[in-house]
């Protein structure tokens, strides 16, 4: 079992790690050669100019000020000075609330903290019950509840705190939505004009043998919105082409490669092997090779483009519906359209940024089947992920493996290596099996059929949550328990298993503290060195850059990653919670890595990440729910842990506050989740008169047109635009139909009857 000292060792290597990071970082940044991989947000702004540009050779390329090497650390204070409001304005509400989740952590863990080691630690630390147990304990245990010999009256003492701790985070957790949900509406009421501010996506358009999707959408909106409809696109399914302009991206930086290479040495041409992965096989011209594959992909783009466009079949029962104000795409994002539940279905559309043009093509018929296989896939995805769990966990406590492995034990003994493995490792080759996880959530929430990306994000951090749940929380306590009290389990009758597996949770807290240094400490400080993108950037800009916007292209400024980044932090949200009460000594390491994060991002959020999208902090409801979820957790595993620690007499008084807490998760839903789901009529109608009165001539079709258009399209040439535009030329003043068997039989169309029963419809349809 790990002492303290070696959790001194593990906690000096992440502490040298960390700090060997920011050493590094504080020494990269400020050379000019890197500027634009440290500032890249500024300059995509047009705000900060190239130091190569100008001064001596050297200076171009290497920071000659060695007083600034001395200030090393002077980026932390630099990223605390930039006021919220001048942040919301700088980066957008989406990156300002996220760093409000580092700060809500320390709002809940600092004064937790402070309870719990000037109440709970000497009232833990005071008995001698583990060295009397027969288990194996380590001595961070003893400042466990672990300690406290079953039966005894101190179990009052952490009652009371359980019920302190939640009222408190209750507390910090209201006034918080309180203020984002503030934060948010003010946001929306104050922002500029945006597309999907008037827009509406609908889909599931039921077929019509009489009219194409483009008319009957058309139709149907100037019938039931006759004052309120302006425009709208169809929705194309472009995927081939998107697929042909993404392949003929690559070609063409193959082809840049080889002409600069051509143009630094031009008495030689550059030859391509045509065989397996270039290492045989005939040689070819590398220039003349790619040259051709470009015009012959630039062949194929166009001739996809044409099909697209004048095939039918290619338009999708779905589209981009606009409307002249605020207030009537209010209502008909908020409204159903039809008698029909599963038809014309409306929602808001998401900004031009956010959406995910690959989804827009697949049938809505198709999403439930799809979402049923990926719920199947992602429950053999989180059970079968055990299995390396328990692997790590028997690297977590390899002193209960010795005895089934002696000829180890003179290997493991060495001080050194036994601190290496129990507190550097098990955190290590944790977070490498986690690797490659986000990357296959994302896929499967892509395949879902989501239609924005903060909507795949946000799913795909759903899922990340619930399987670092299953697997790093509950796998790592109930596979570690195994290991660790393994001689006990062979060796004790049945009944008294659930008191080893009550009194081996808490002593899980020294896996952990390794895995939140690993993570959350040198983790945390590896990001803000950016190493990836910084080499990525120079091979980039050696091989592949001519122009200014070559080197604008080759900067990665990234993003937050919410689909990771969020659900790490609720990891900790968790572990504080859960061991709060439990082990307090893993508050502090807790309260580090929030501090660091919240520094280390805002720094990032200021300089480097670029977000690709704005949704006014639509994902606080989840924030706040697993926050809530996790808060129920520790109470039911403090009941559990109590009942087998002859306490019951305290069980009826700690059912209450999961009841509690599910009562005031209810109240927040119903007071402030709204704010997040809907958009108040009154706040659209505000905006809208205003605007009427500061800018009365608006040409709010001409800012609309060219906003939802799909992006492969955007790249053509102005007469295929027009060809893909030609829905938003000006509306009829006569709501015409191609209806023609309504002309000879009173019976309704199959599906269009019901959403055409009007008085206005009638009237038109007398007309034809």
């Amino acid at each position: 079992m790990a002492t303290l000292s070696d959790i001194g060792v593990a906690a000096a290597i992440n502490i040298l790690s960390a700090f060997a990071f920011f050493l590094a970082f504080a020494i990269l940044r400020i050379q000019p050669l890197n500027d634009r991989v440290y500032f890249p947000k500024w300059y995509l702004k047009g705000l900060r100019c190239s130091p190569l540009a100008n001064g001596a050779f050297v200076s171009k390329f290497v920071n000659l000020d060695f007083r600034s090497y001395a200030r090393f650390l002077n980026w932390m204070p630099a990223a605390l000075q930039m006021p919220e409001p001048e942040l919301i304005d700088h980066a957008g509400l989406d990156s300002a609330v996220y760093l409000r989740i580092y700060l809500l952590g320390l709002k809940i863990f600092v004064p937790i903290a402070f309870l719990a080691f000037t109440i709970m630690v000497p009232v833990n630390w005071t008995n001698n019950t583990l060295e009397h147990s027969g288990l194996t304990f380590s001595d961070i245990d003893k400042l466990s509840i672990s300690n406290i010999p079953n039966g005894s009256l101190r179990f009052w003492t952490h009652l009371i705190m359980a019920y302190a701790f939640t009222f408190w985070t209750c507390y910090v957790l209201k006034r918080e939505y309180e203020i984002v949900a503030s934060m948010r509406l003010h946001f929306l009421a104050s922002e500029q004009r945006r597309p999907d501010q008037f827009t509406v996506l609908v889909k599931n358009v039921p077929p019509d043998p009489d009219e194409s999707i483009s008319e009957l959408v058309e139709h149907f909106f100037l019938v039931n919105h006759p004052e309120h409809y302006l425009s709208h696109q169809v929705v194309y399914n472009a995927n081939k082409l998107s697929e042909l302009v993404n392949e003929k991206k690559k070609i063409q930086n193959w082809l840049d490669y080889y002409q600069n290479k051509y143009e630094r040495n031009p008495s030689k041409r550059p030859l391509l092997k045509m065989g397996f992965l270039g290492l045989w096989g005939e040689s070819v011209d590398a220039v003349d090779f790619y040259t051709a594959k470009t015009e012959r992909l630039s062949r194929d783009i166009s001739l996809e483009r044409e099909k697209i466009t004048s095939n039918p079949k290619s338009i999708m029962a779905a589209a981009f519906v606009s409307f002249k104000t605020r207030w009537g795409a209010a209502v008909c994002a908020q409204t159903q359209q039809c008698r029909n539940p599963t038809i014309w279905l409306t929602e808001w559309a998401p900004e031009p940024r956010d959406v995910y043009w690959e989804n827009l093509s697949i049938p809505f018929v198709f999403l439930t089947i799809r979402r049923l296989i990926v719920a199947v896939a992602f429950f053999f995805l989180t059970f079968f992920f055990v299995i390396p769990i328990a692997i790590v966990q028997s690297l977590a406590n390899i002193e209960s493996i010795e005895k089934a492995l002696p000829f180890l034990k003179p290997i493991i003994e060495v001080k050194v290596i036994k601190s290496f493995i129990q507190g550097f490792l098990p955190g290590i080759a944790l977070k490498i099996f986690l690797l490659f996880l986000p990357t296959i959530l994302m896929i499967m929430s892509k395949f879902e059929g989501f239609i924005s990306l903060s909507a795949l994000e946000r799913r795909s951090a759903s899922r990340y949550y619930f399987f670092q749940f299953i697997n790093v929380f509950l796998g790592s306590i109930i596979t570690g328990t195994a290991f660790q009290q393994l001689n006990n389990f062979i060796h004790q009758s049945t009944n008294e298993i659930p008191k080893t597996i009550g009194a081996s949770i808490p002593m899980k807290a020294t896996f952990f503290i390794t895995y939140i240094m690993v993570d959350g400490w040198a983790g945390v400080a590896a990001e803000i060195l950016r190493l990836k993108p910084l080499i990525i950037y120079h091979l980039k800009n050696f091989f592949l850059v001519k122009t200014e916007k070559d080197r604008e292209e080759a900067m990665d400024p990234g993003t937050i990653g919410f689909n990771t980044g969020e659900p790490q932090i609720q990891l900790y949200f968790l572990l504080g919670l859960v061991y709060a009460i439990v082990t307090p000594i893993l508050l502090p390491f807790i309260i580090v890595f929030f501090a660091l994060a919240f520094v280390v991002f805002r720094y990032q959020i200021i300089n480097v990440y670029n977000q690709e999208y704005e949704s006014a902090a639509a994902y606080w409801p989840d924030v706040h729910l697993r926050i809530i979820v996790a808060l129920i957790i520790s109470q039911l595993l403090l009941m559990g842990l109590l009942s087998t620690k002859e306490a019951a007499s305290s069980t009826p008084l700690l059912i209450t506050l999961p009841v509690l807490t599910i009562w005031f998760h209810r109240f927040c839903k119903g007071r402030y989740e709204p704010a997040f789901v809907r958009n108040p009529l009154q706040e659209a109608m505000m905006k809208d008169t205003l605007e009427r009165a500061r800018e009365p001539n608006l040409n709010l079709k001409g800012f609309l047109q060219n906003a939802y258009i799909h992006p492969v399209f955007k790249s053509a040439d102005d007469d295929k635009i027009d060809v893909v535009m030609e829905e938003w030329e000006e509306e009829p003043s006569l709501i015409a139909t191609k209806r023609t068997s309504k002309r000879s039989t009173p019976l309704s169309s199959k599906h269009g009857r019901s959403s055409f029963s009007s008085p206005e419809a009638n009237k038109e349809r007398s007309k034809t």
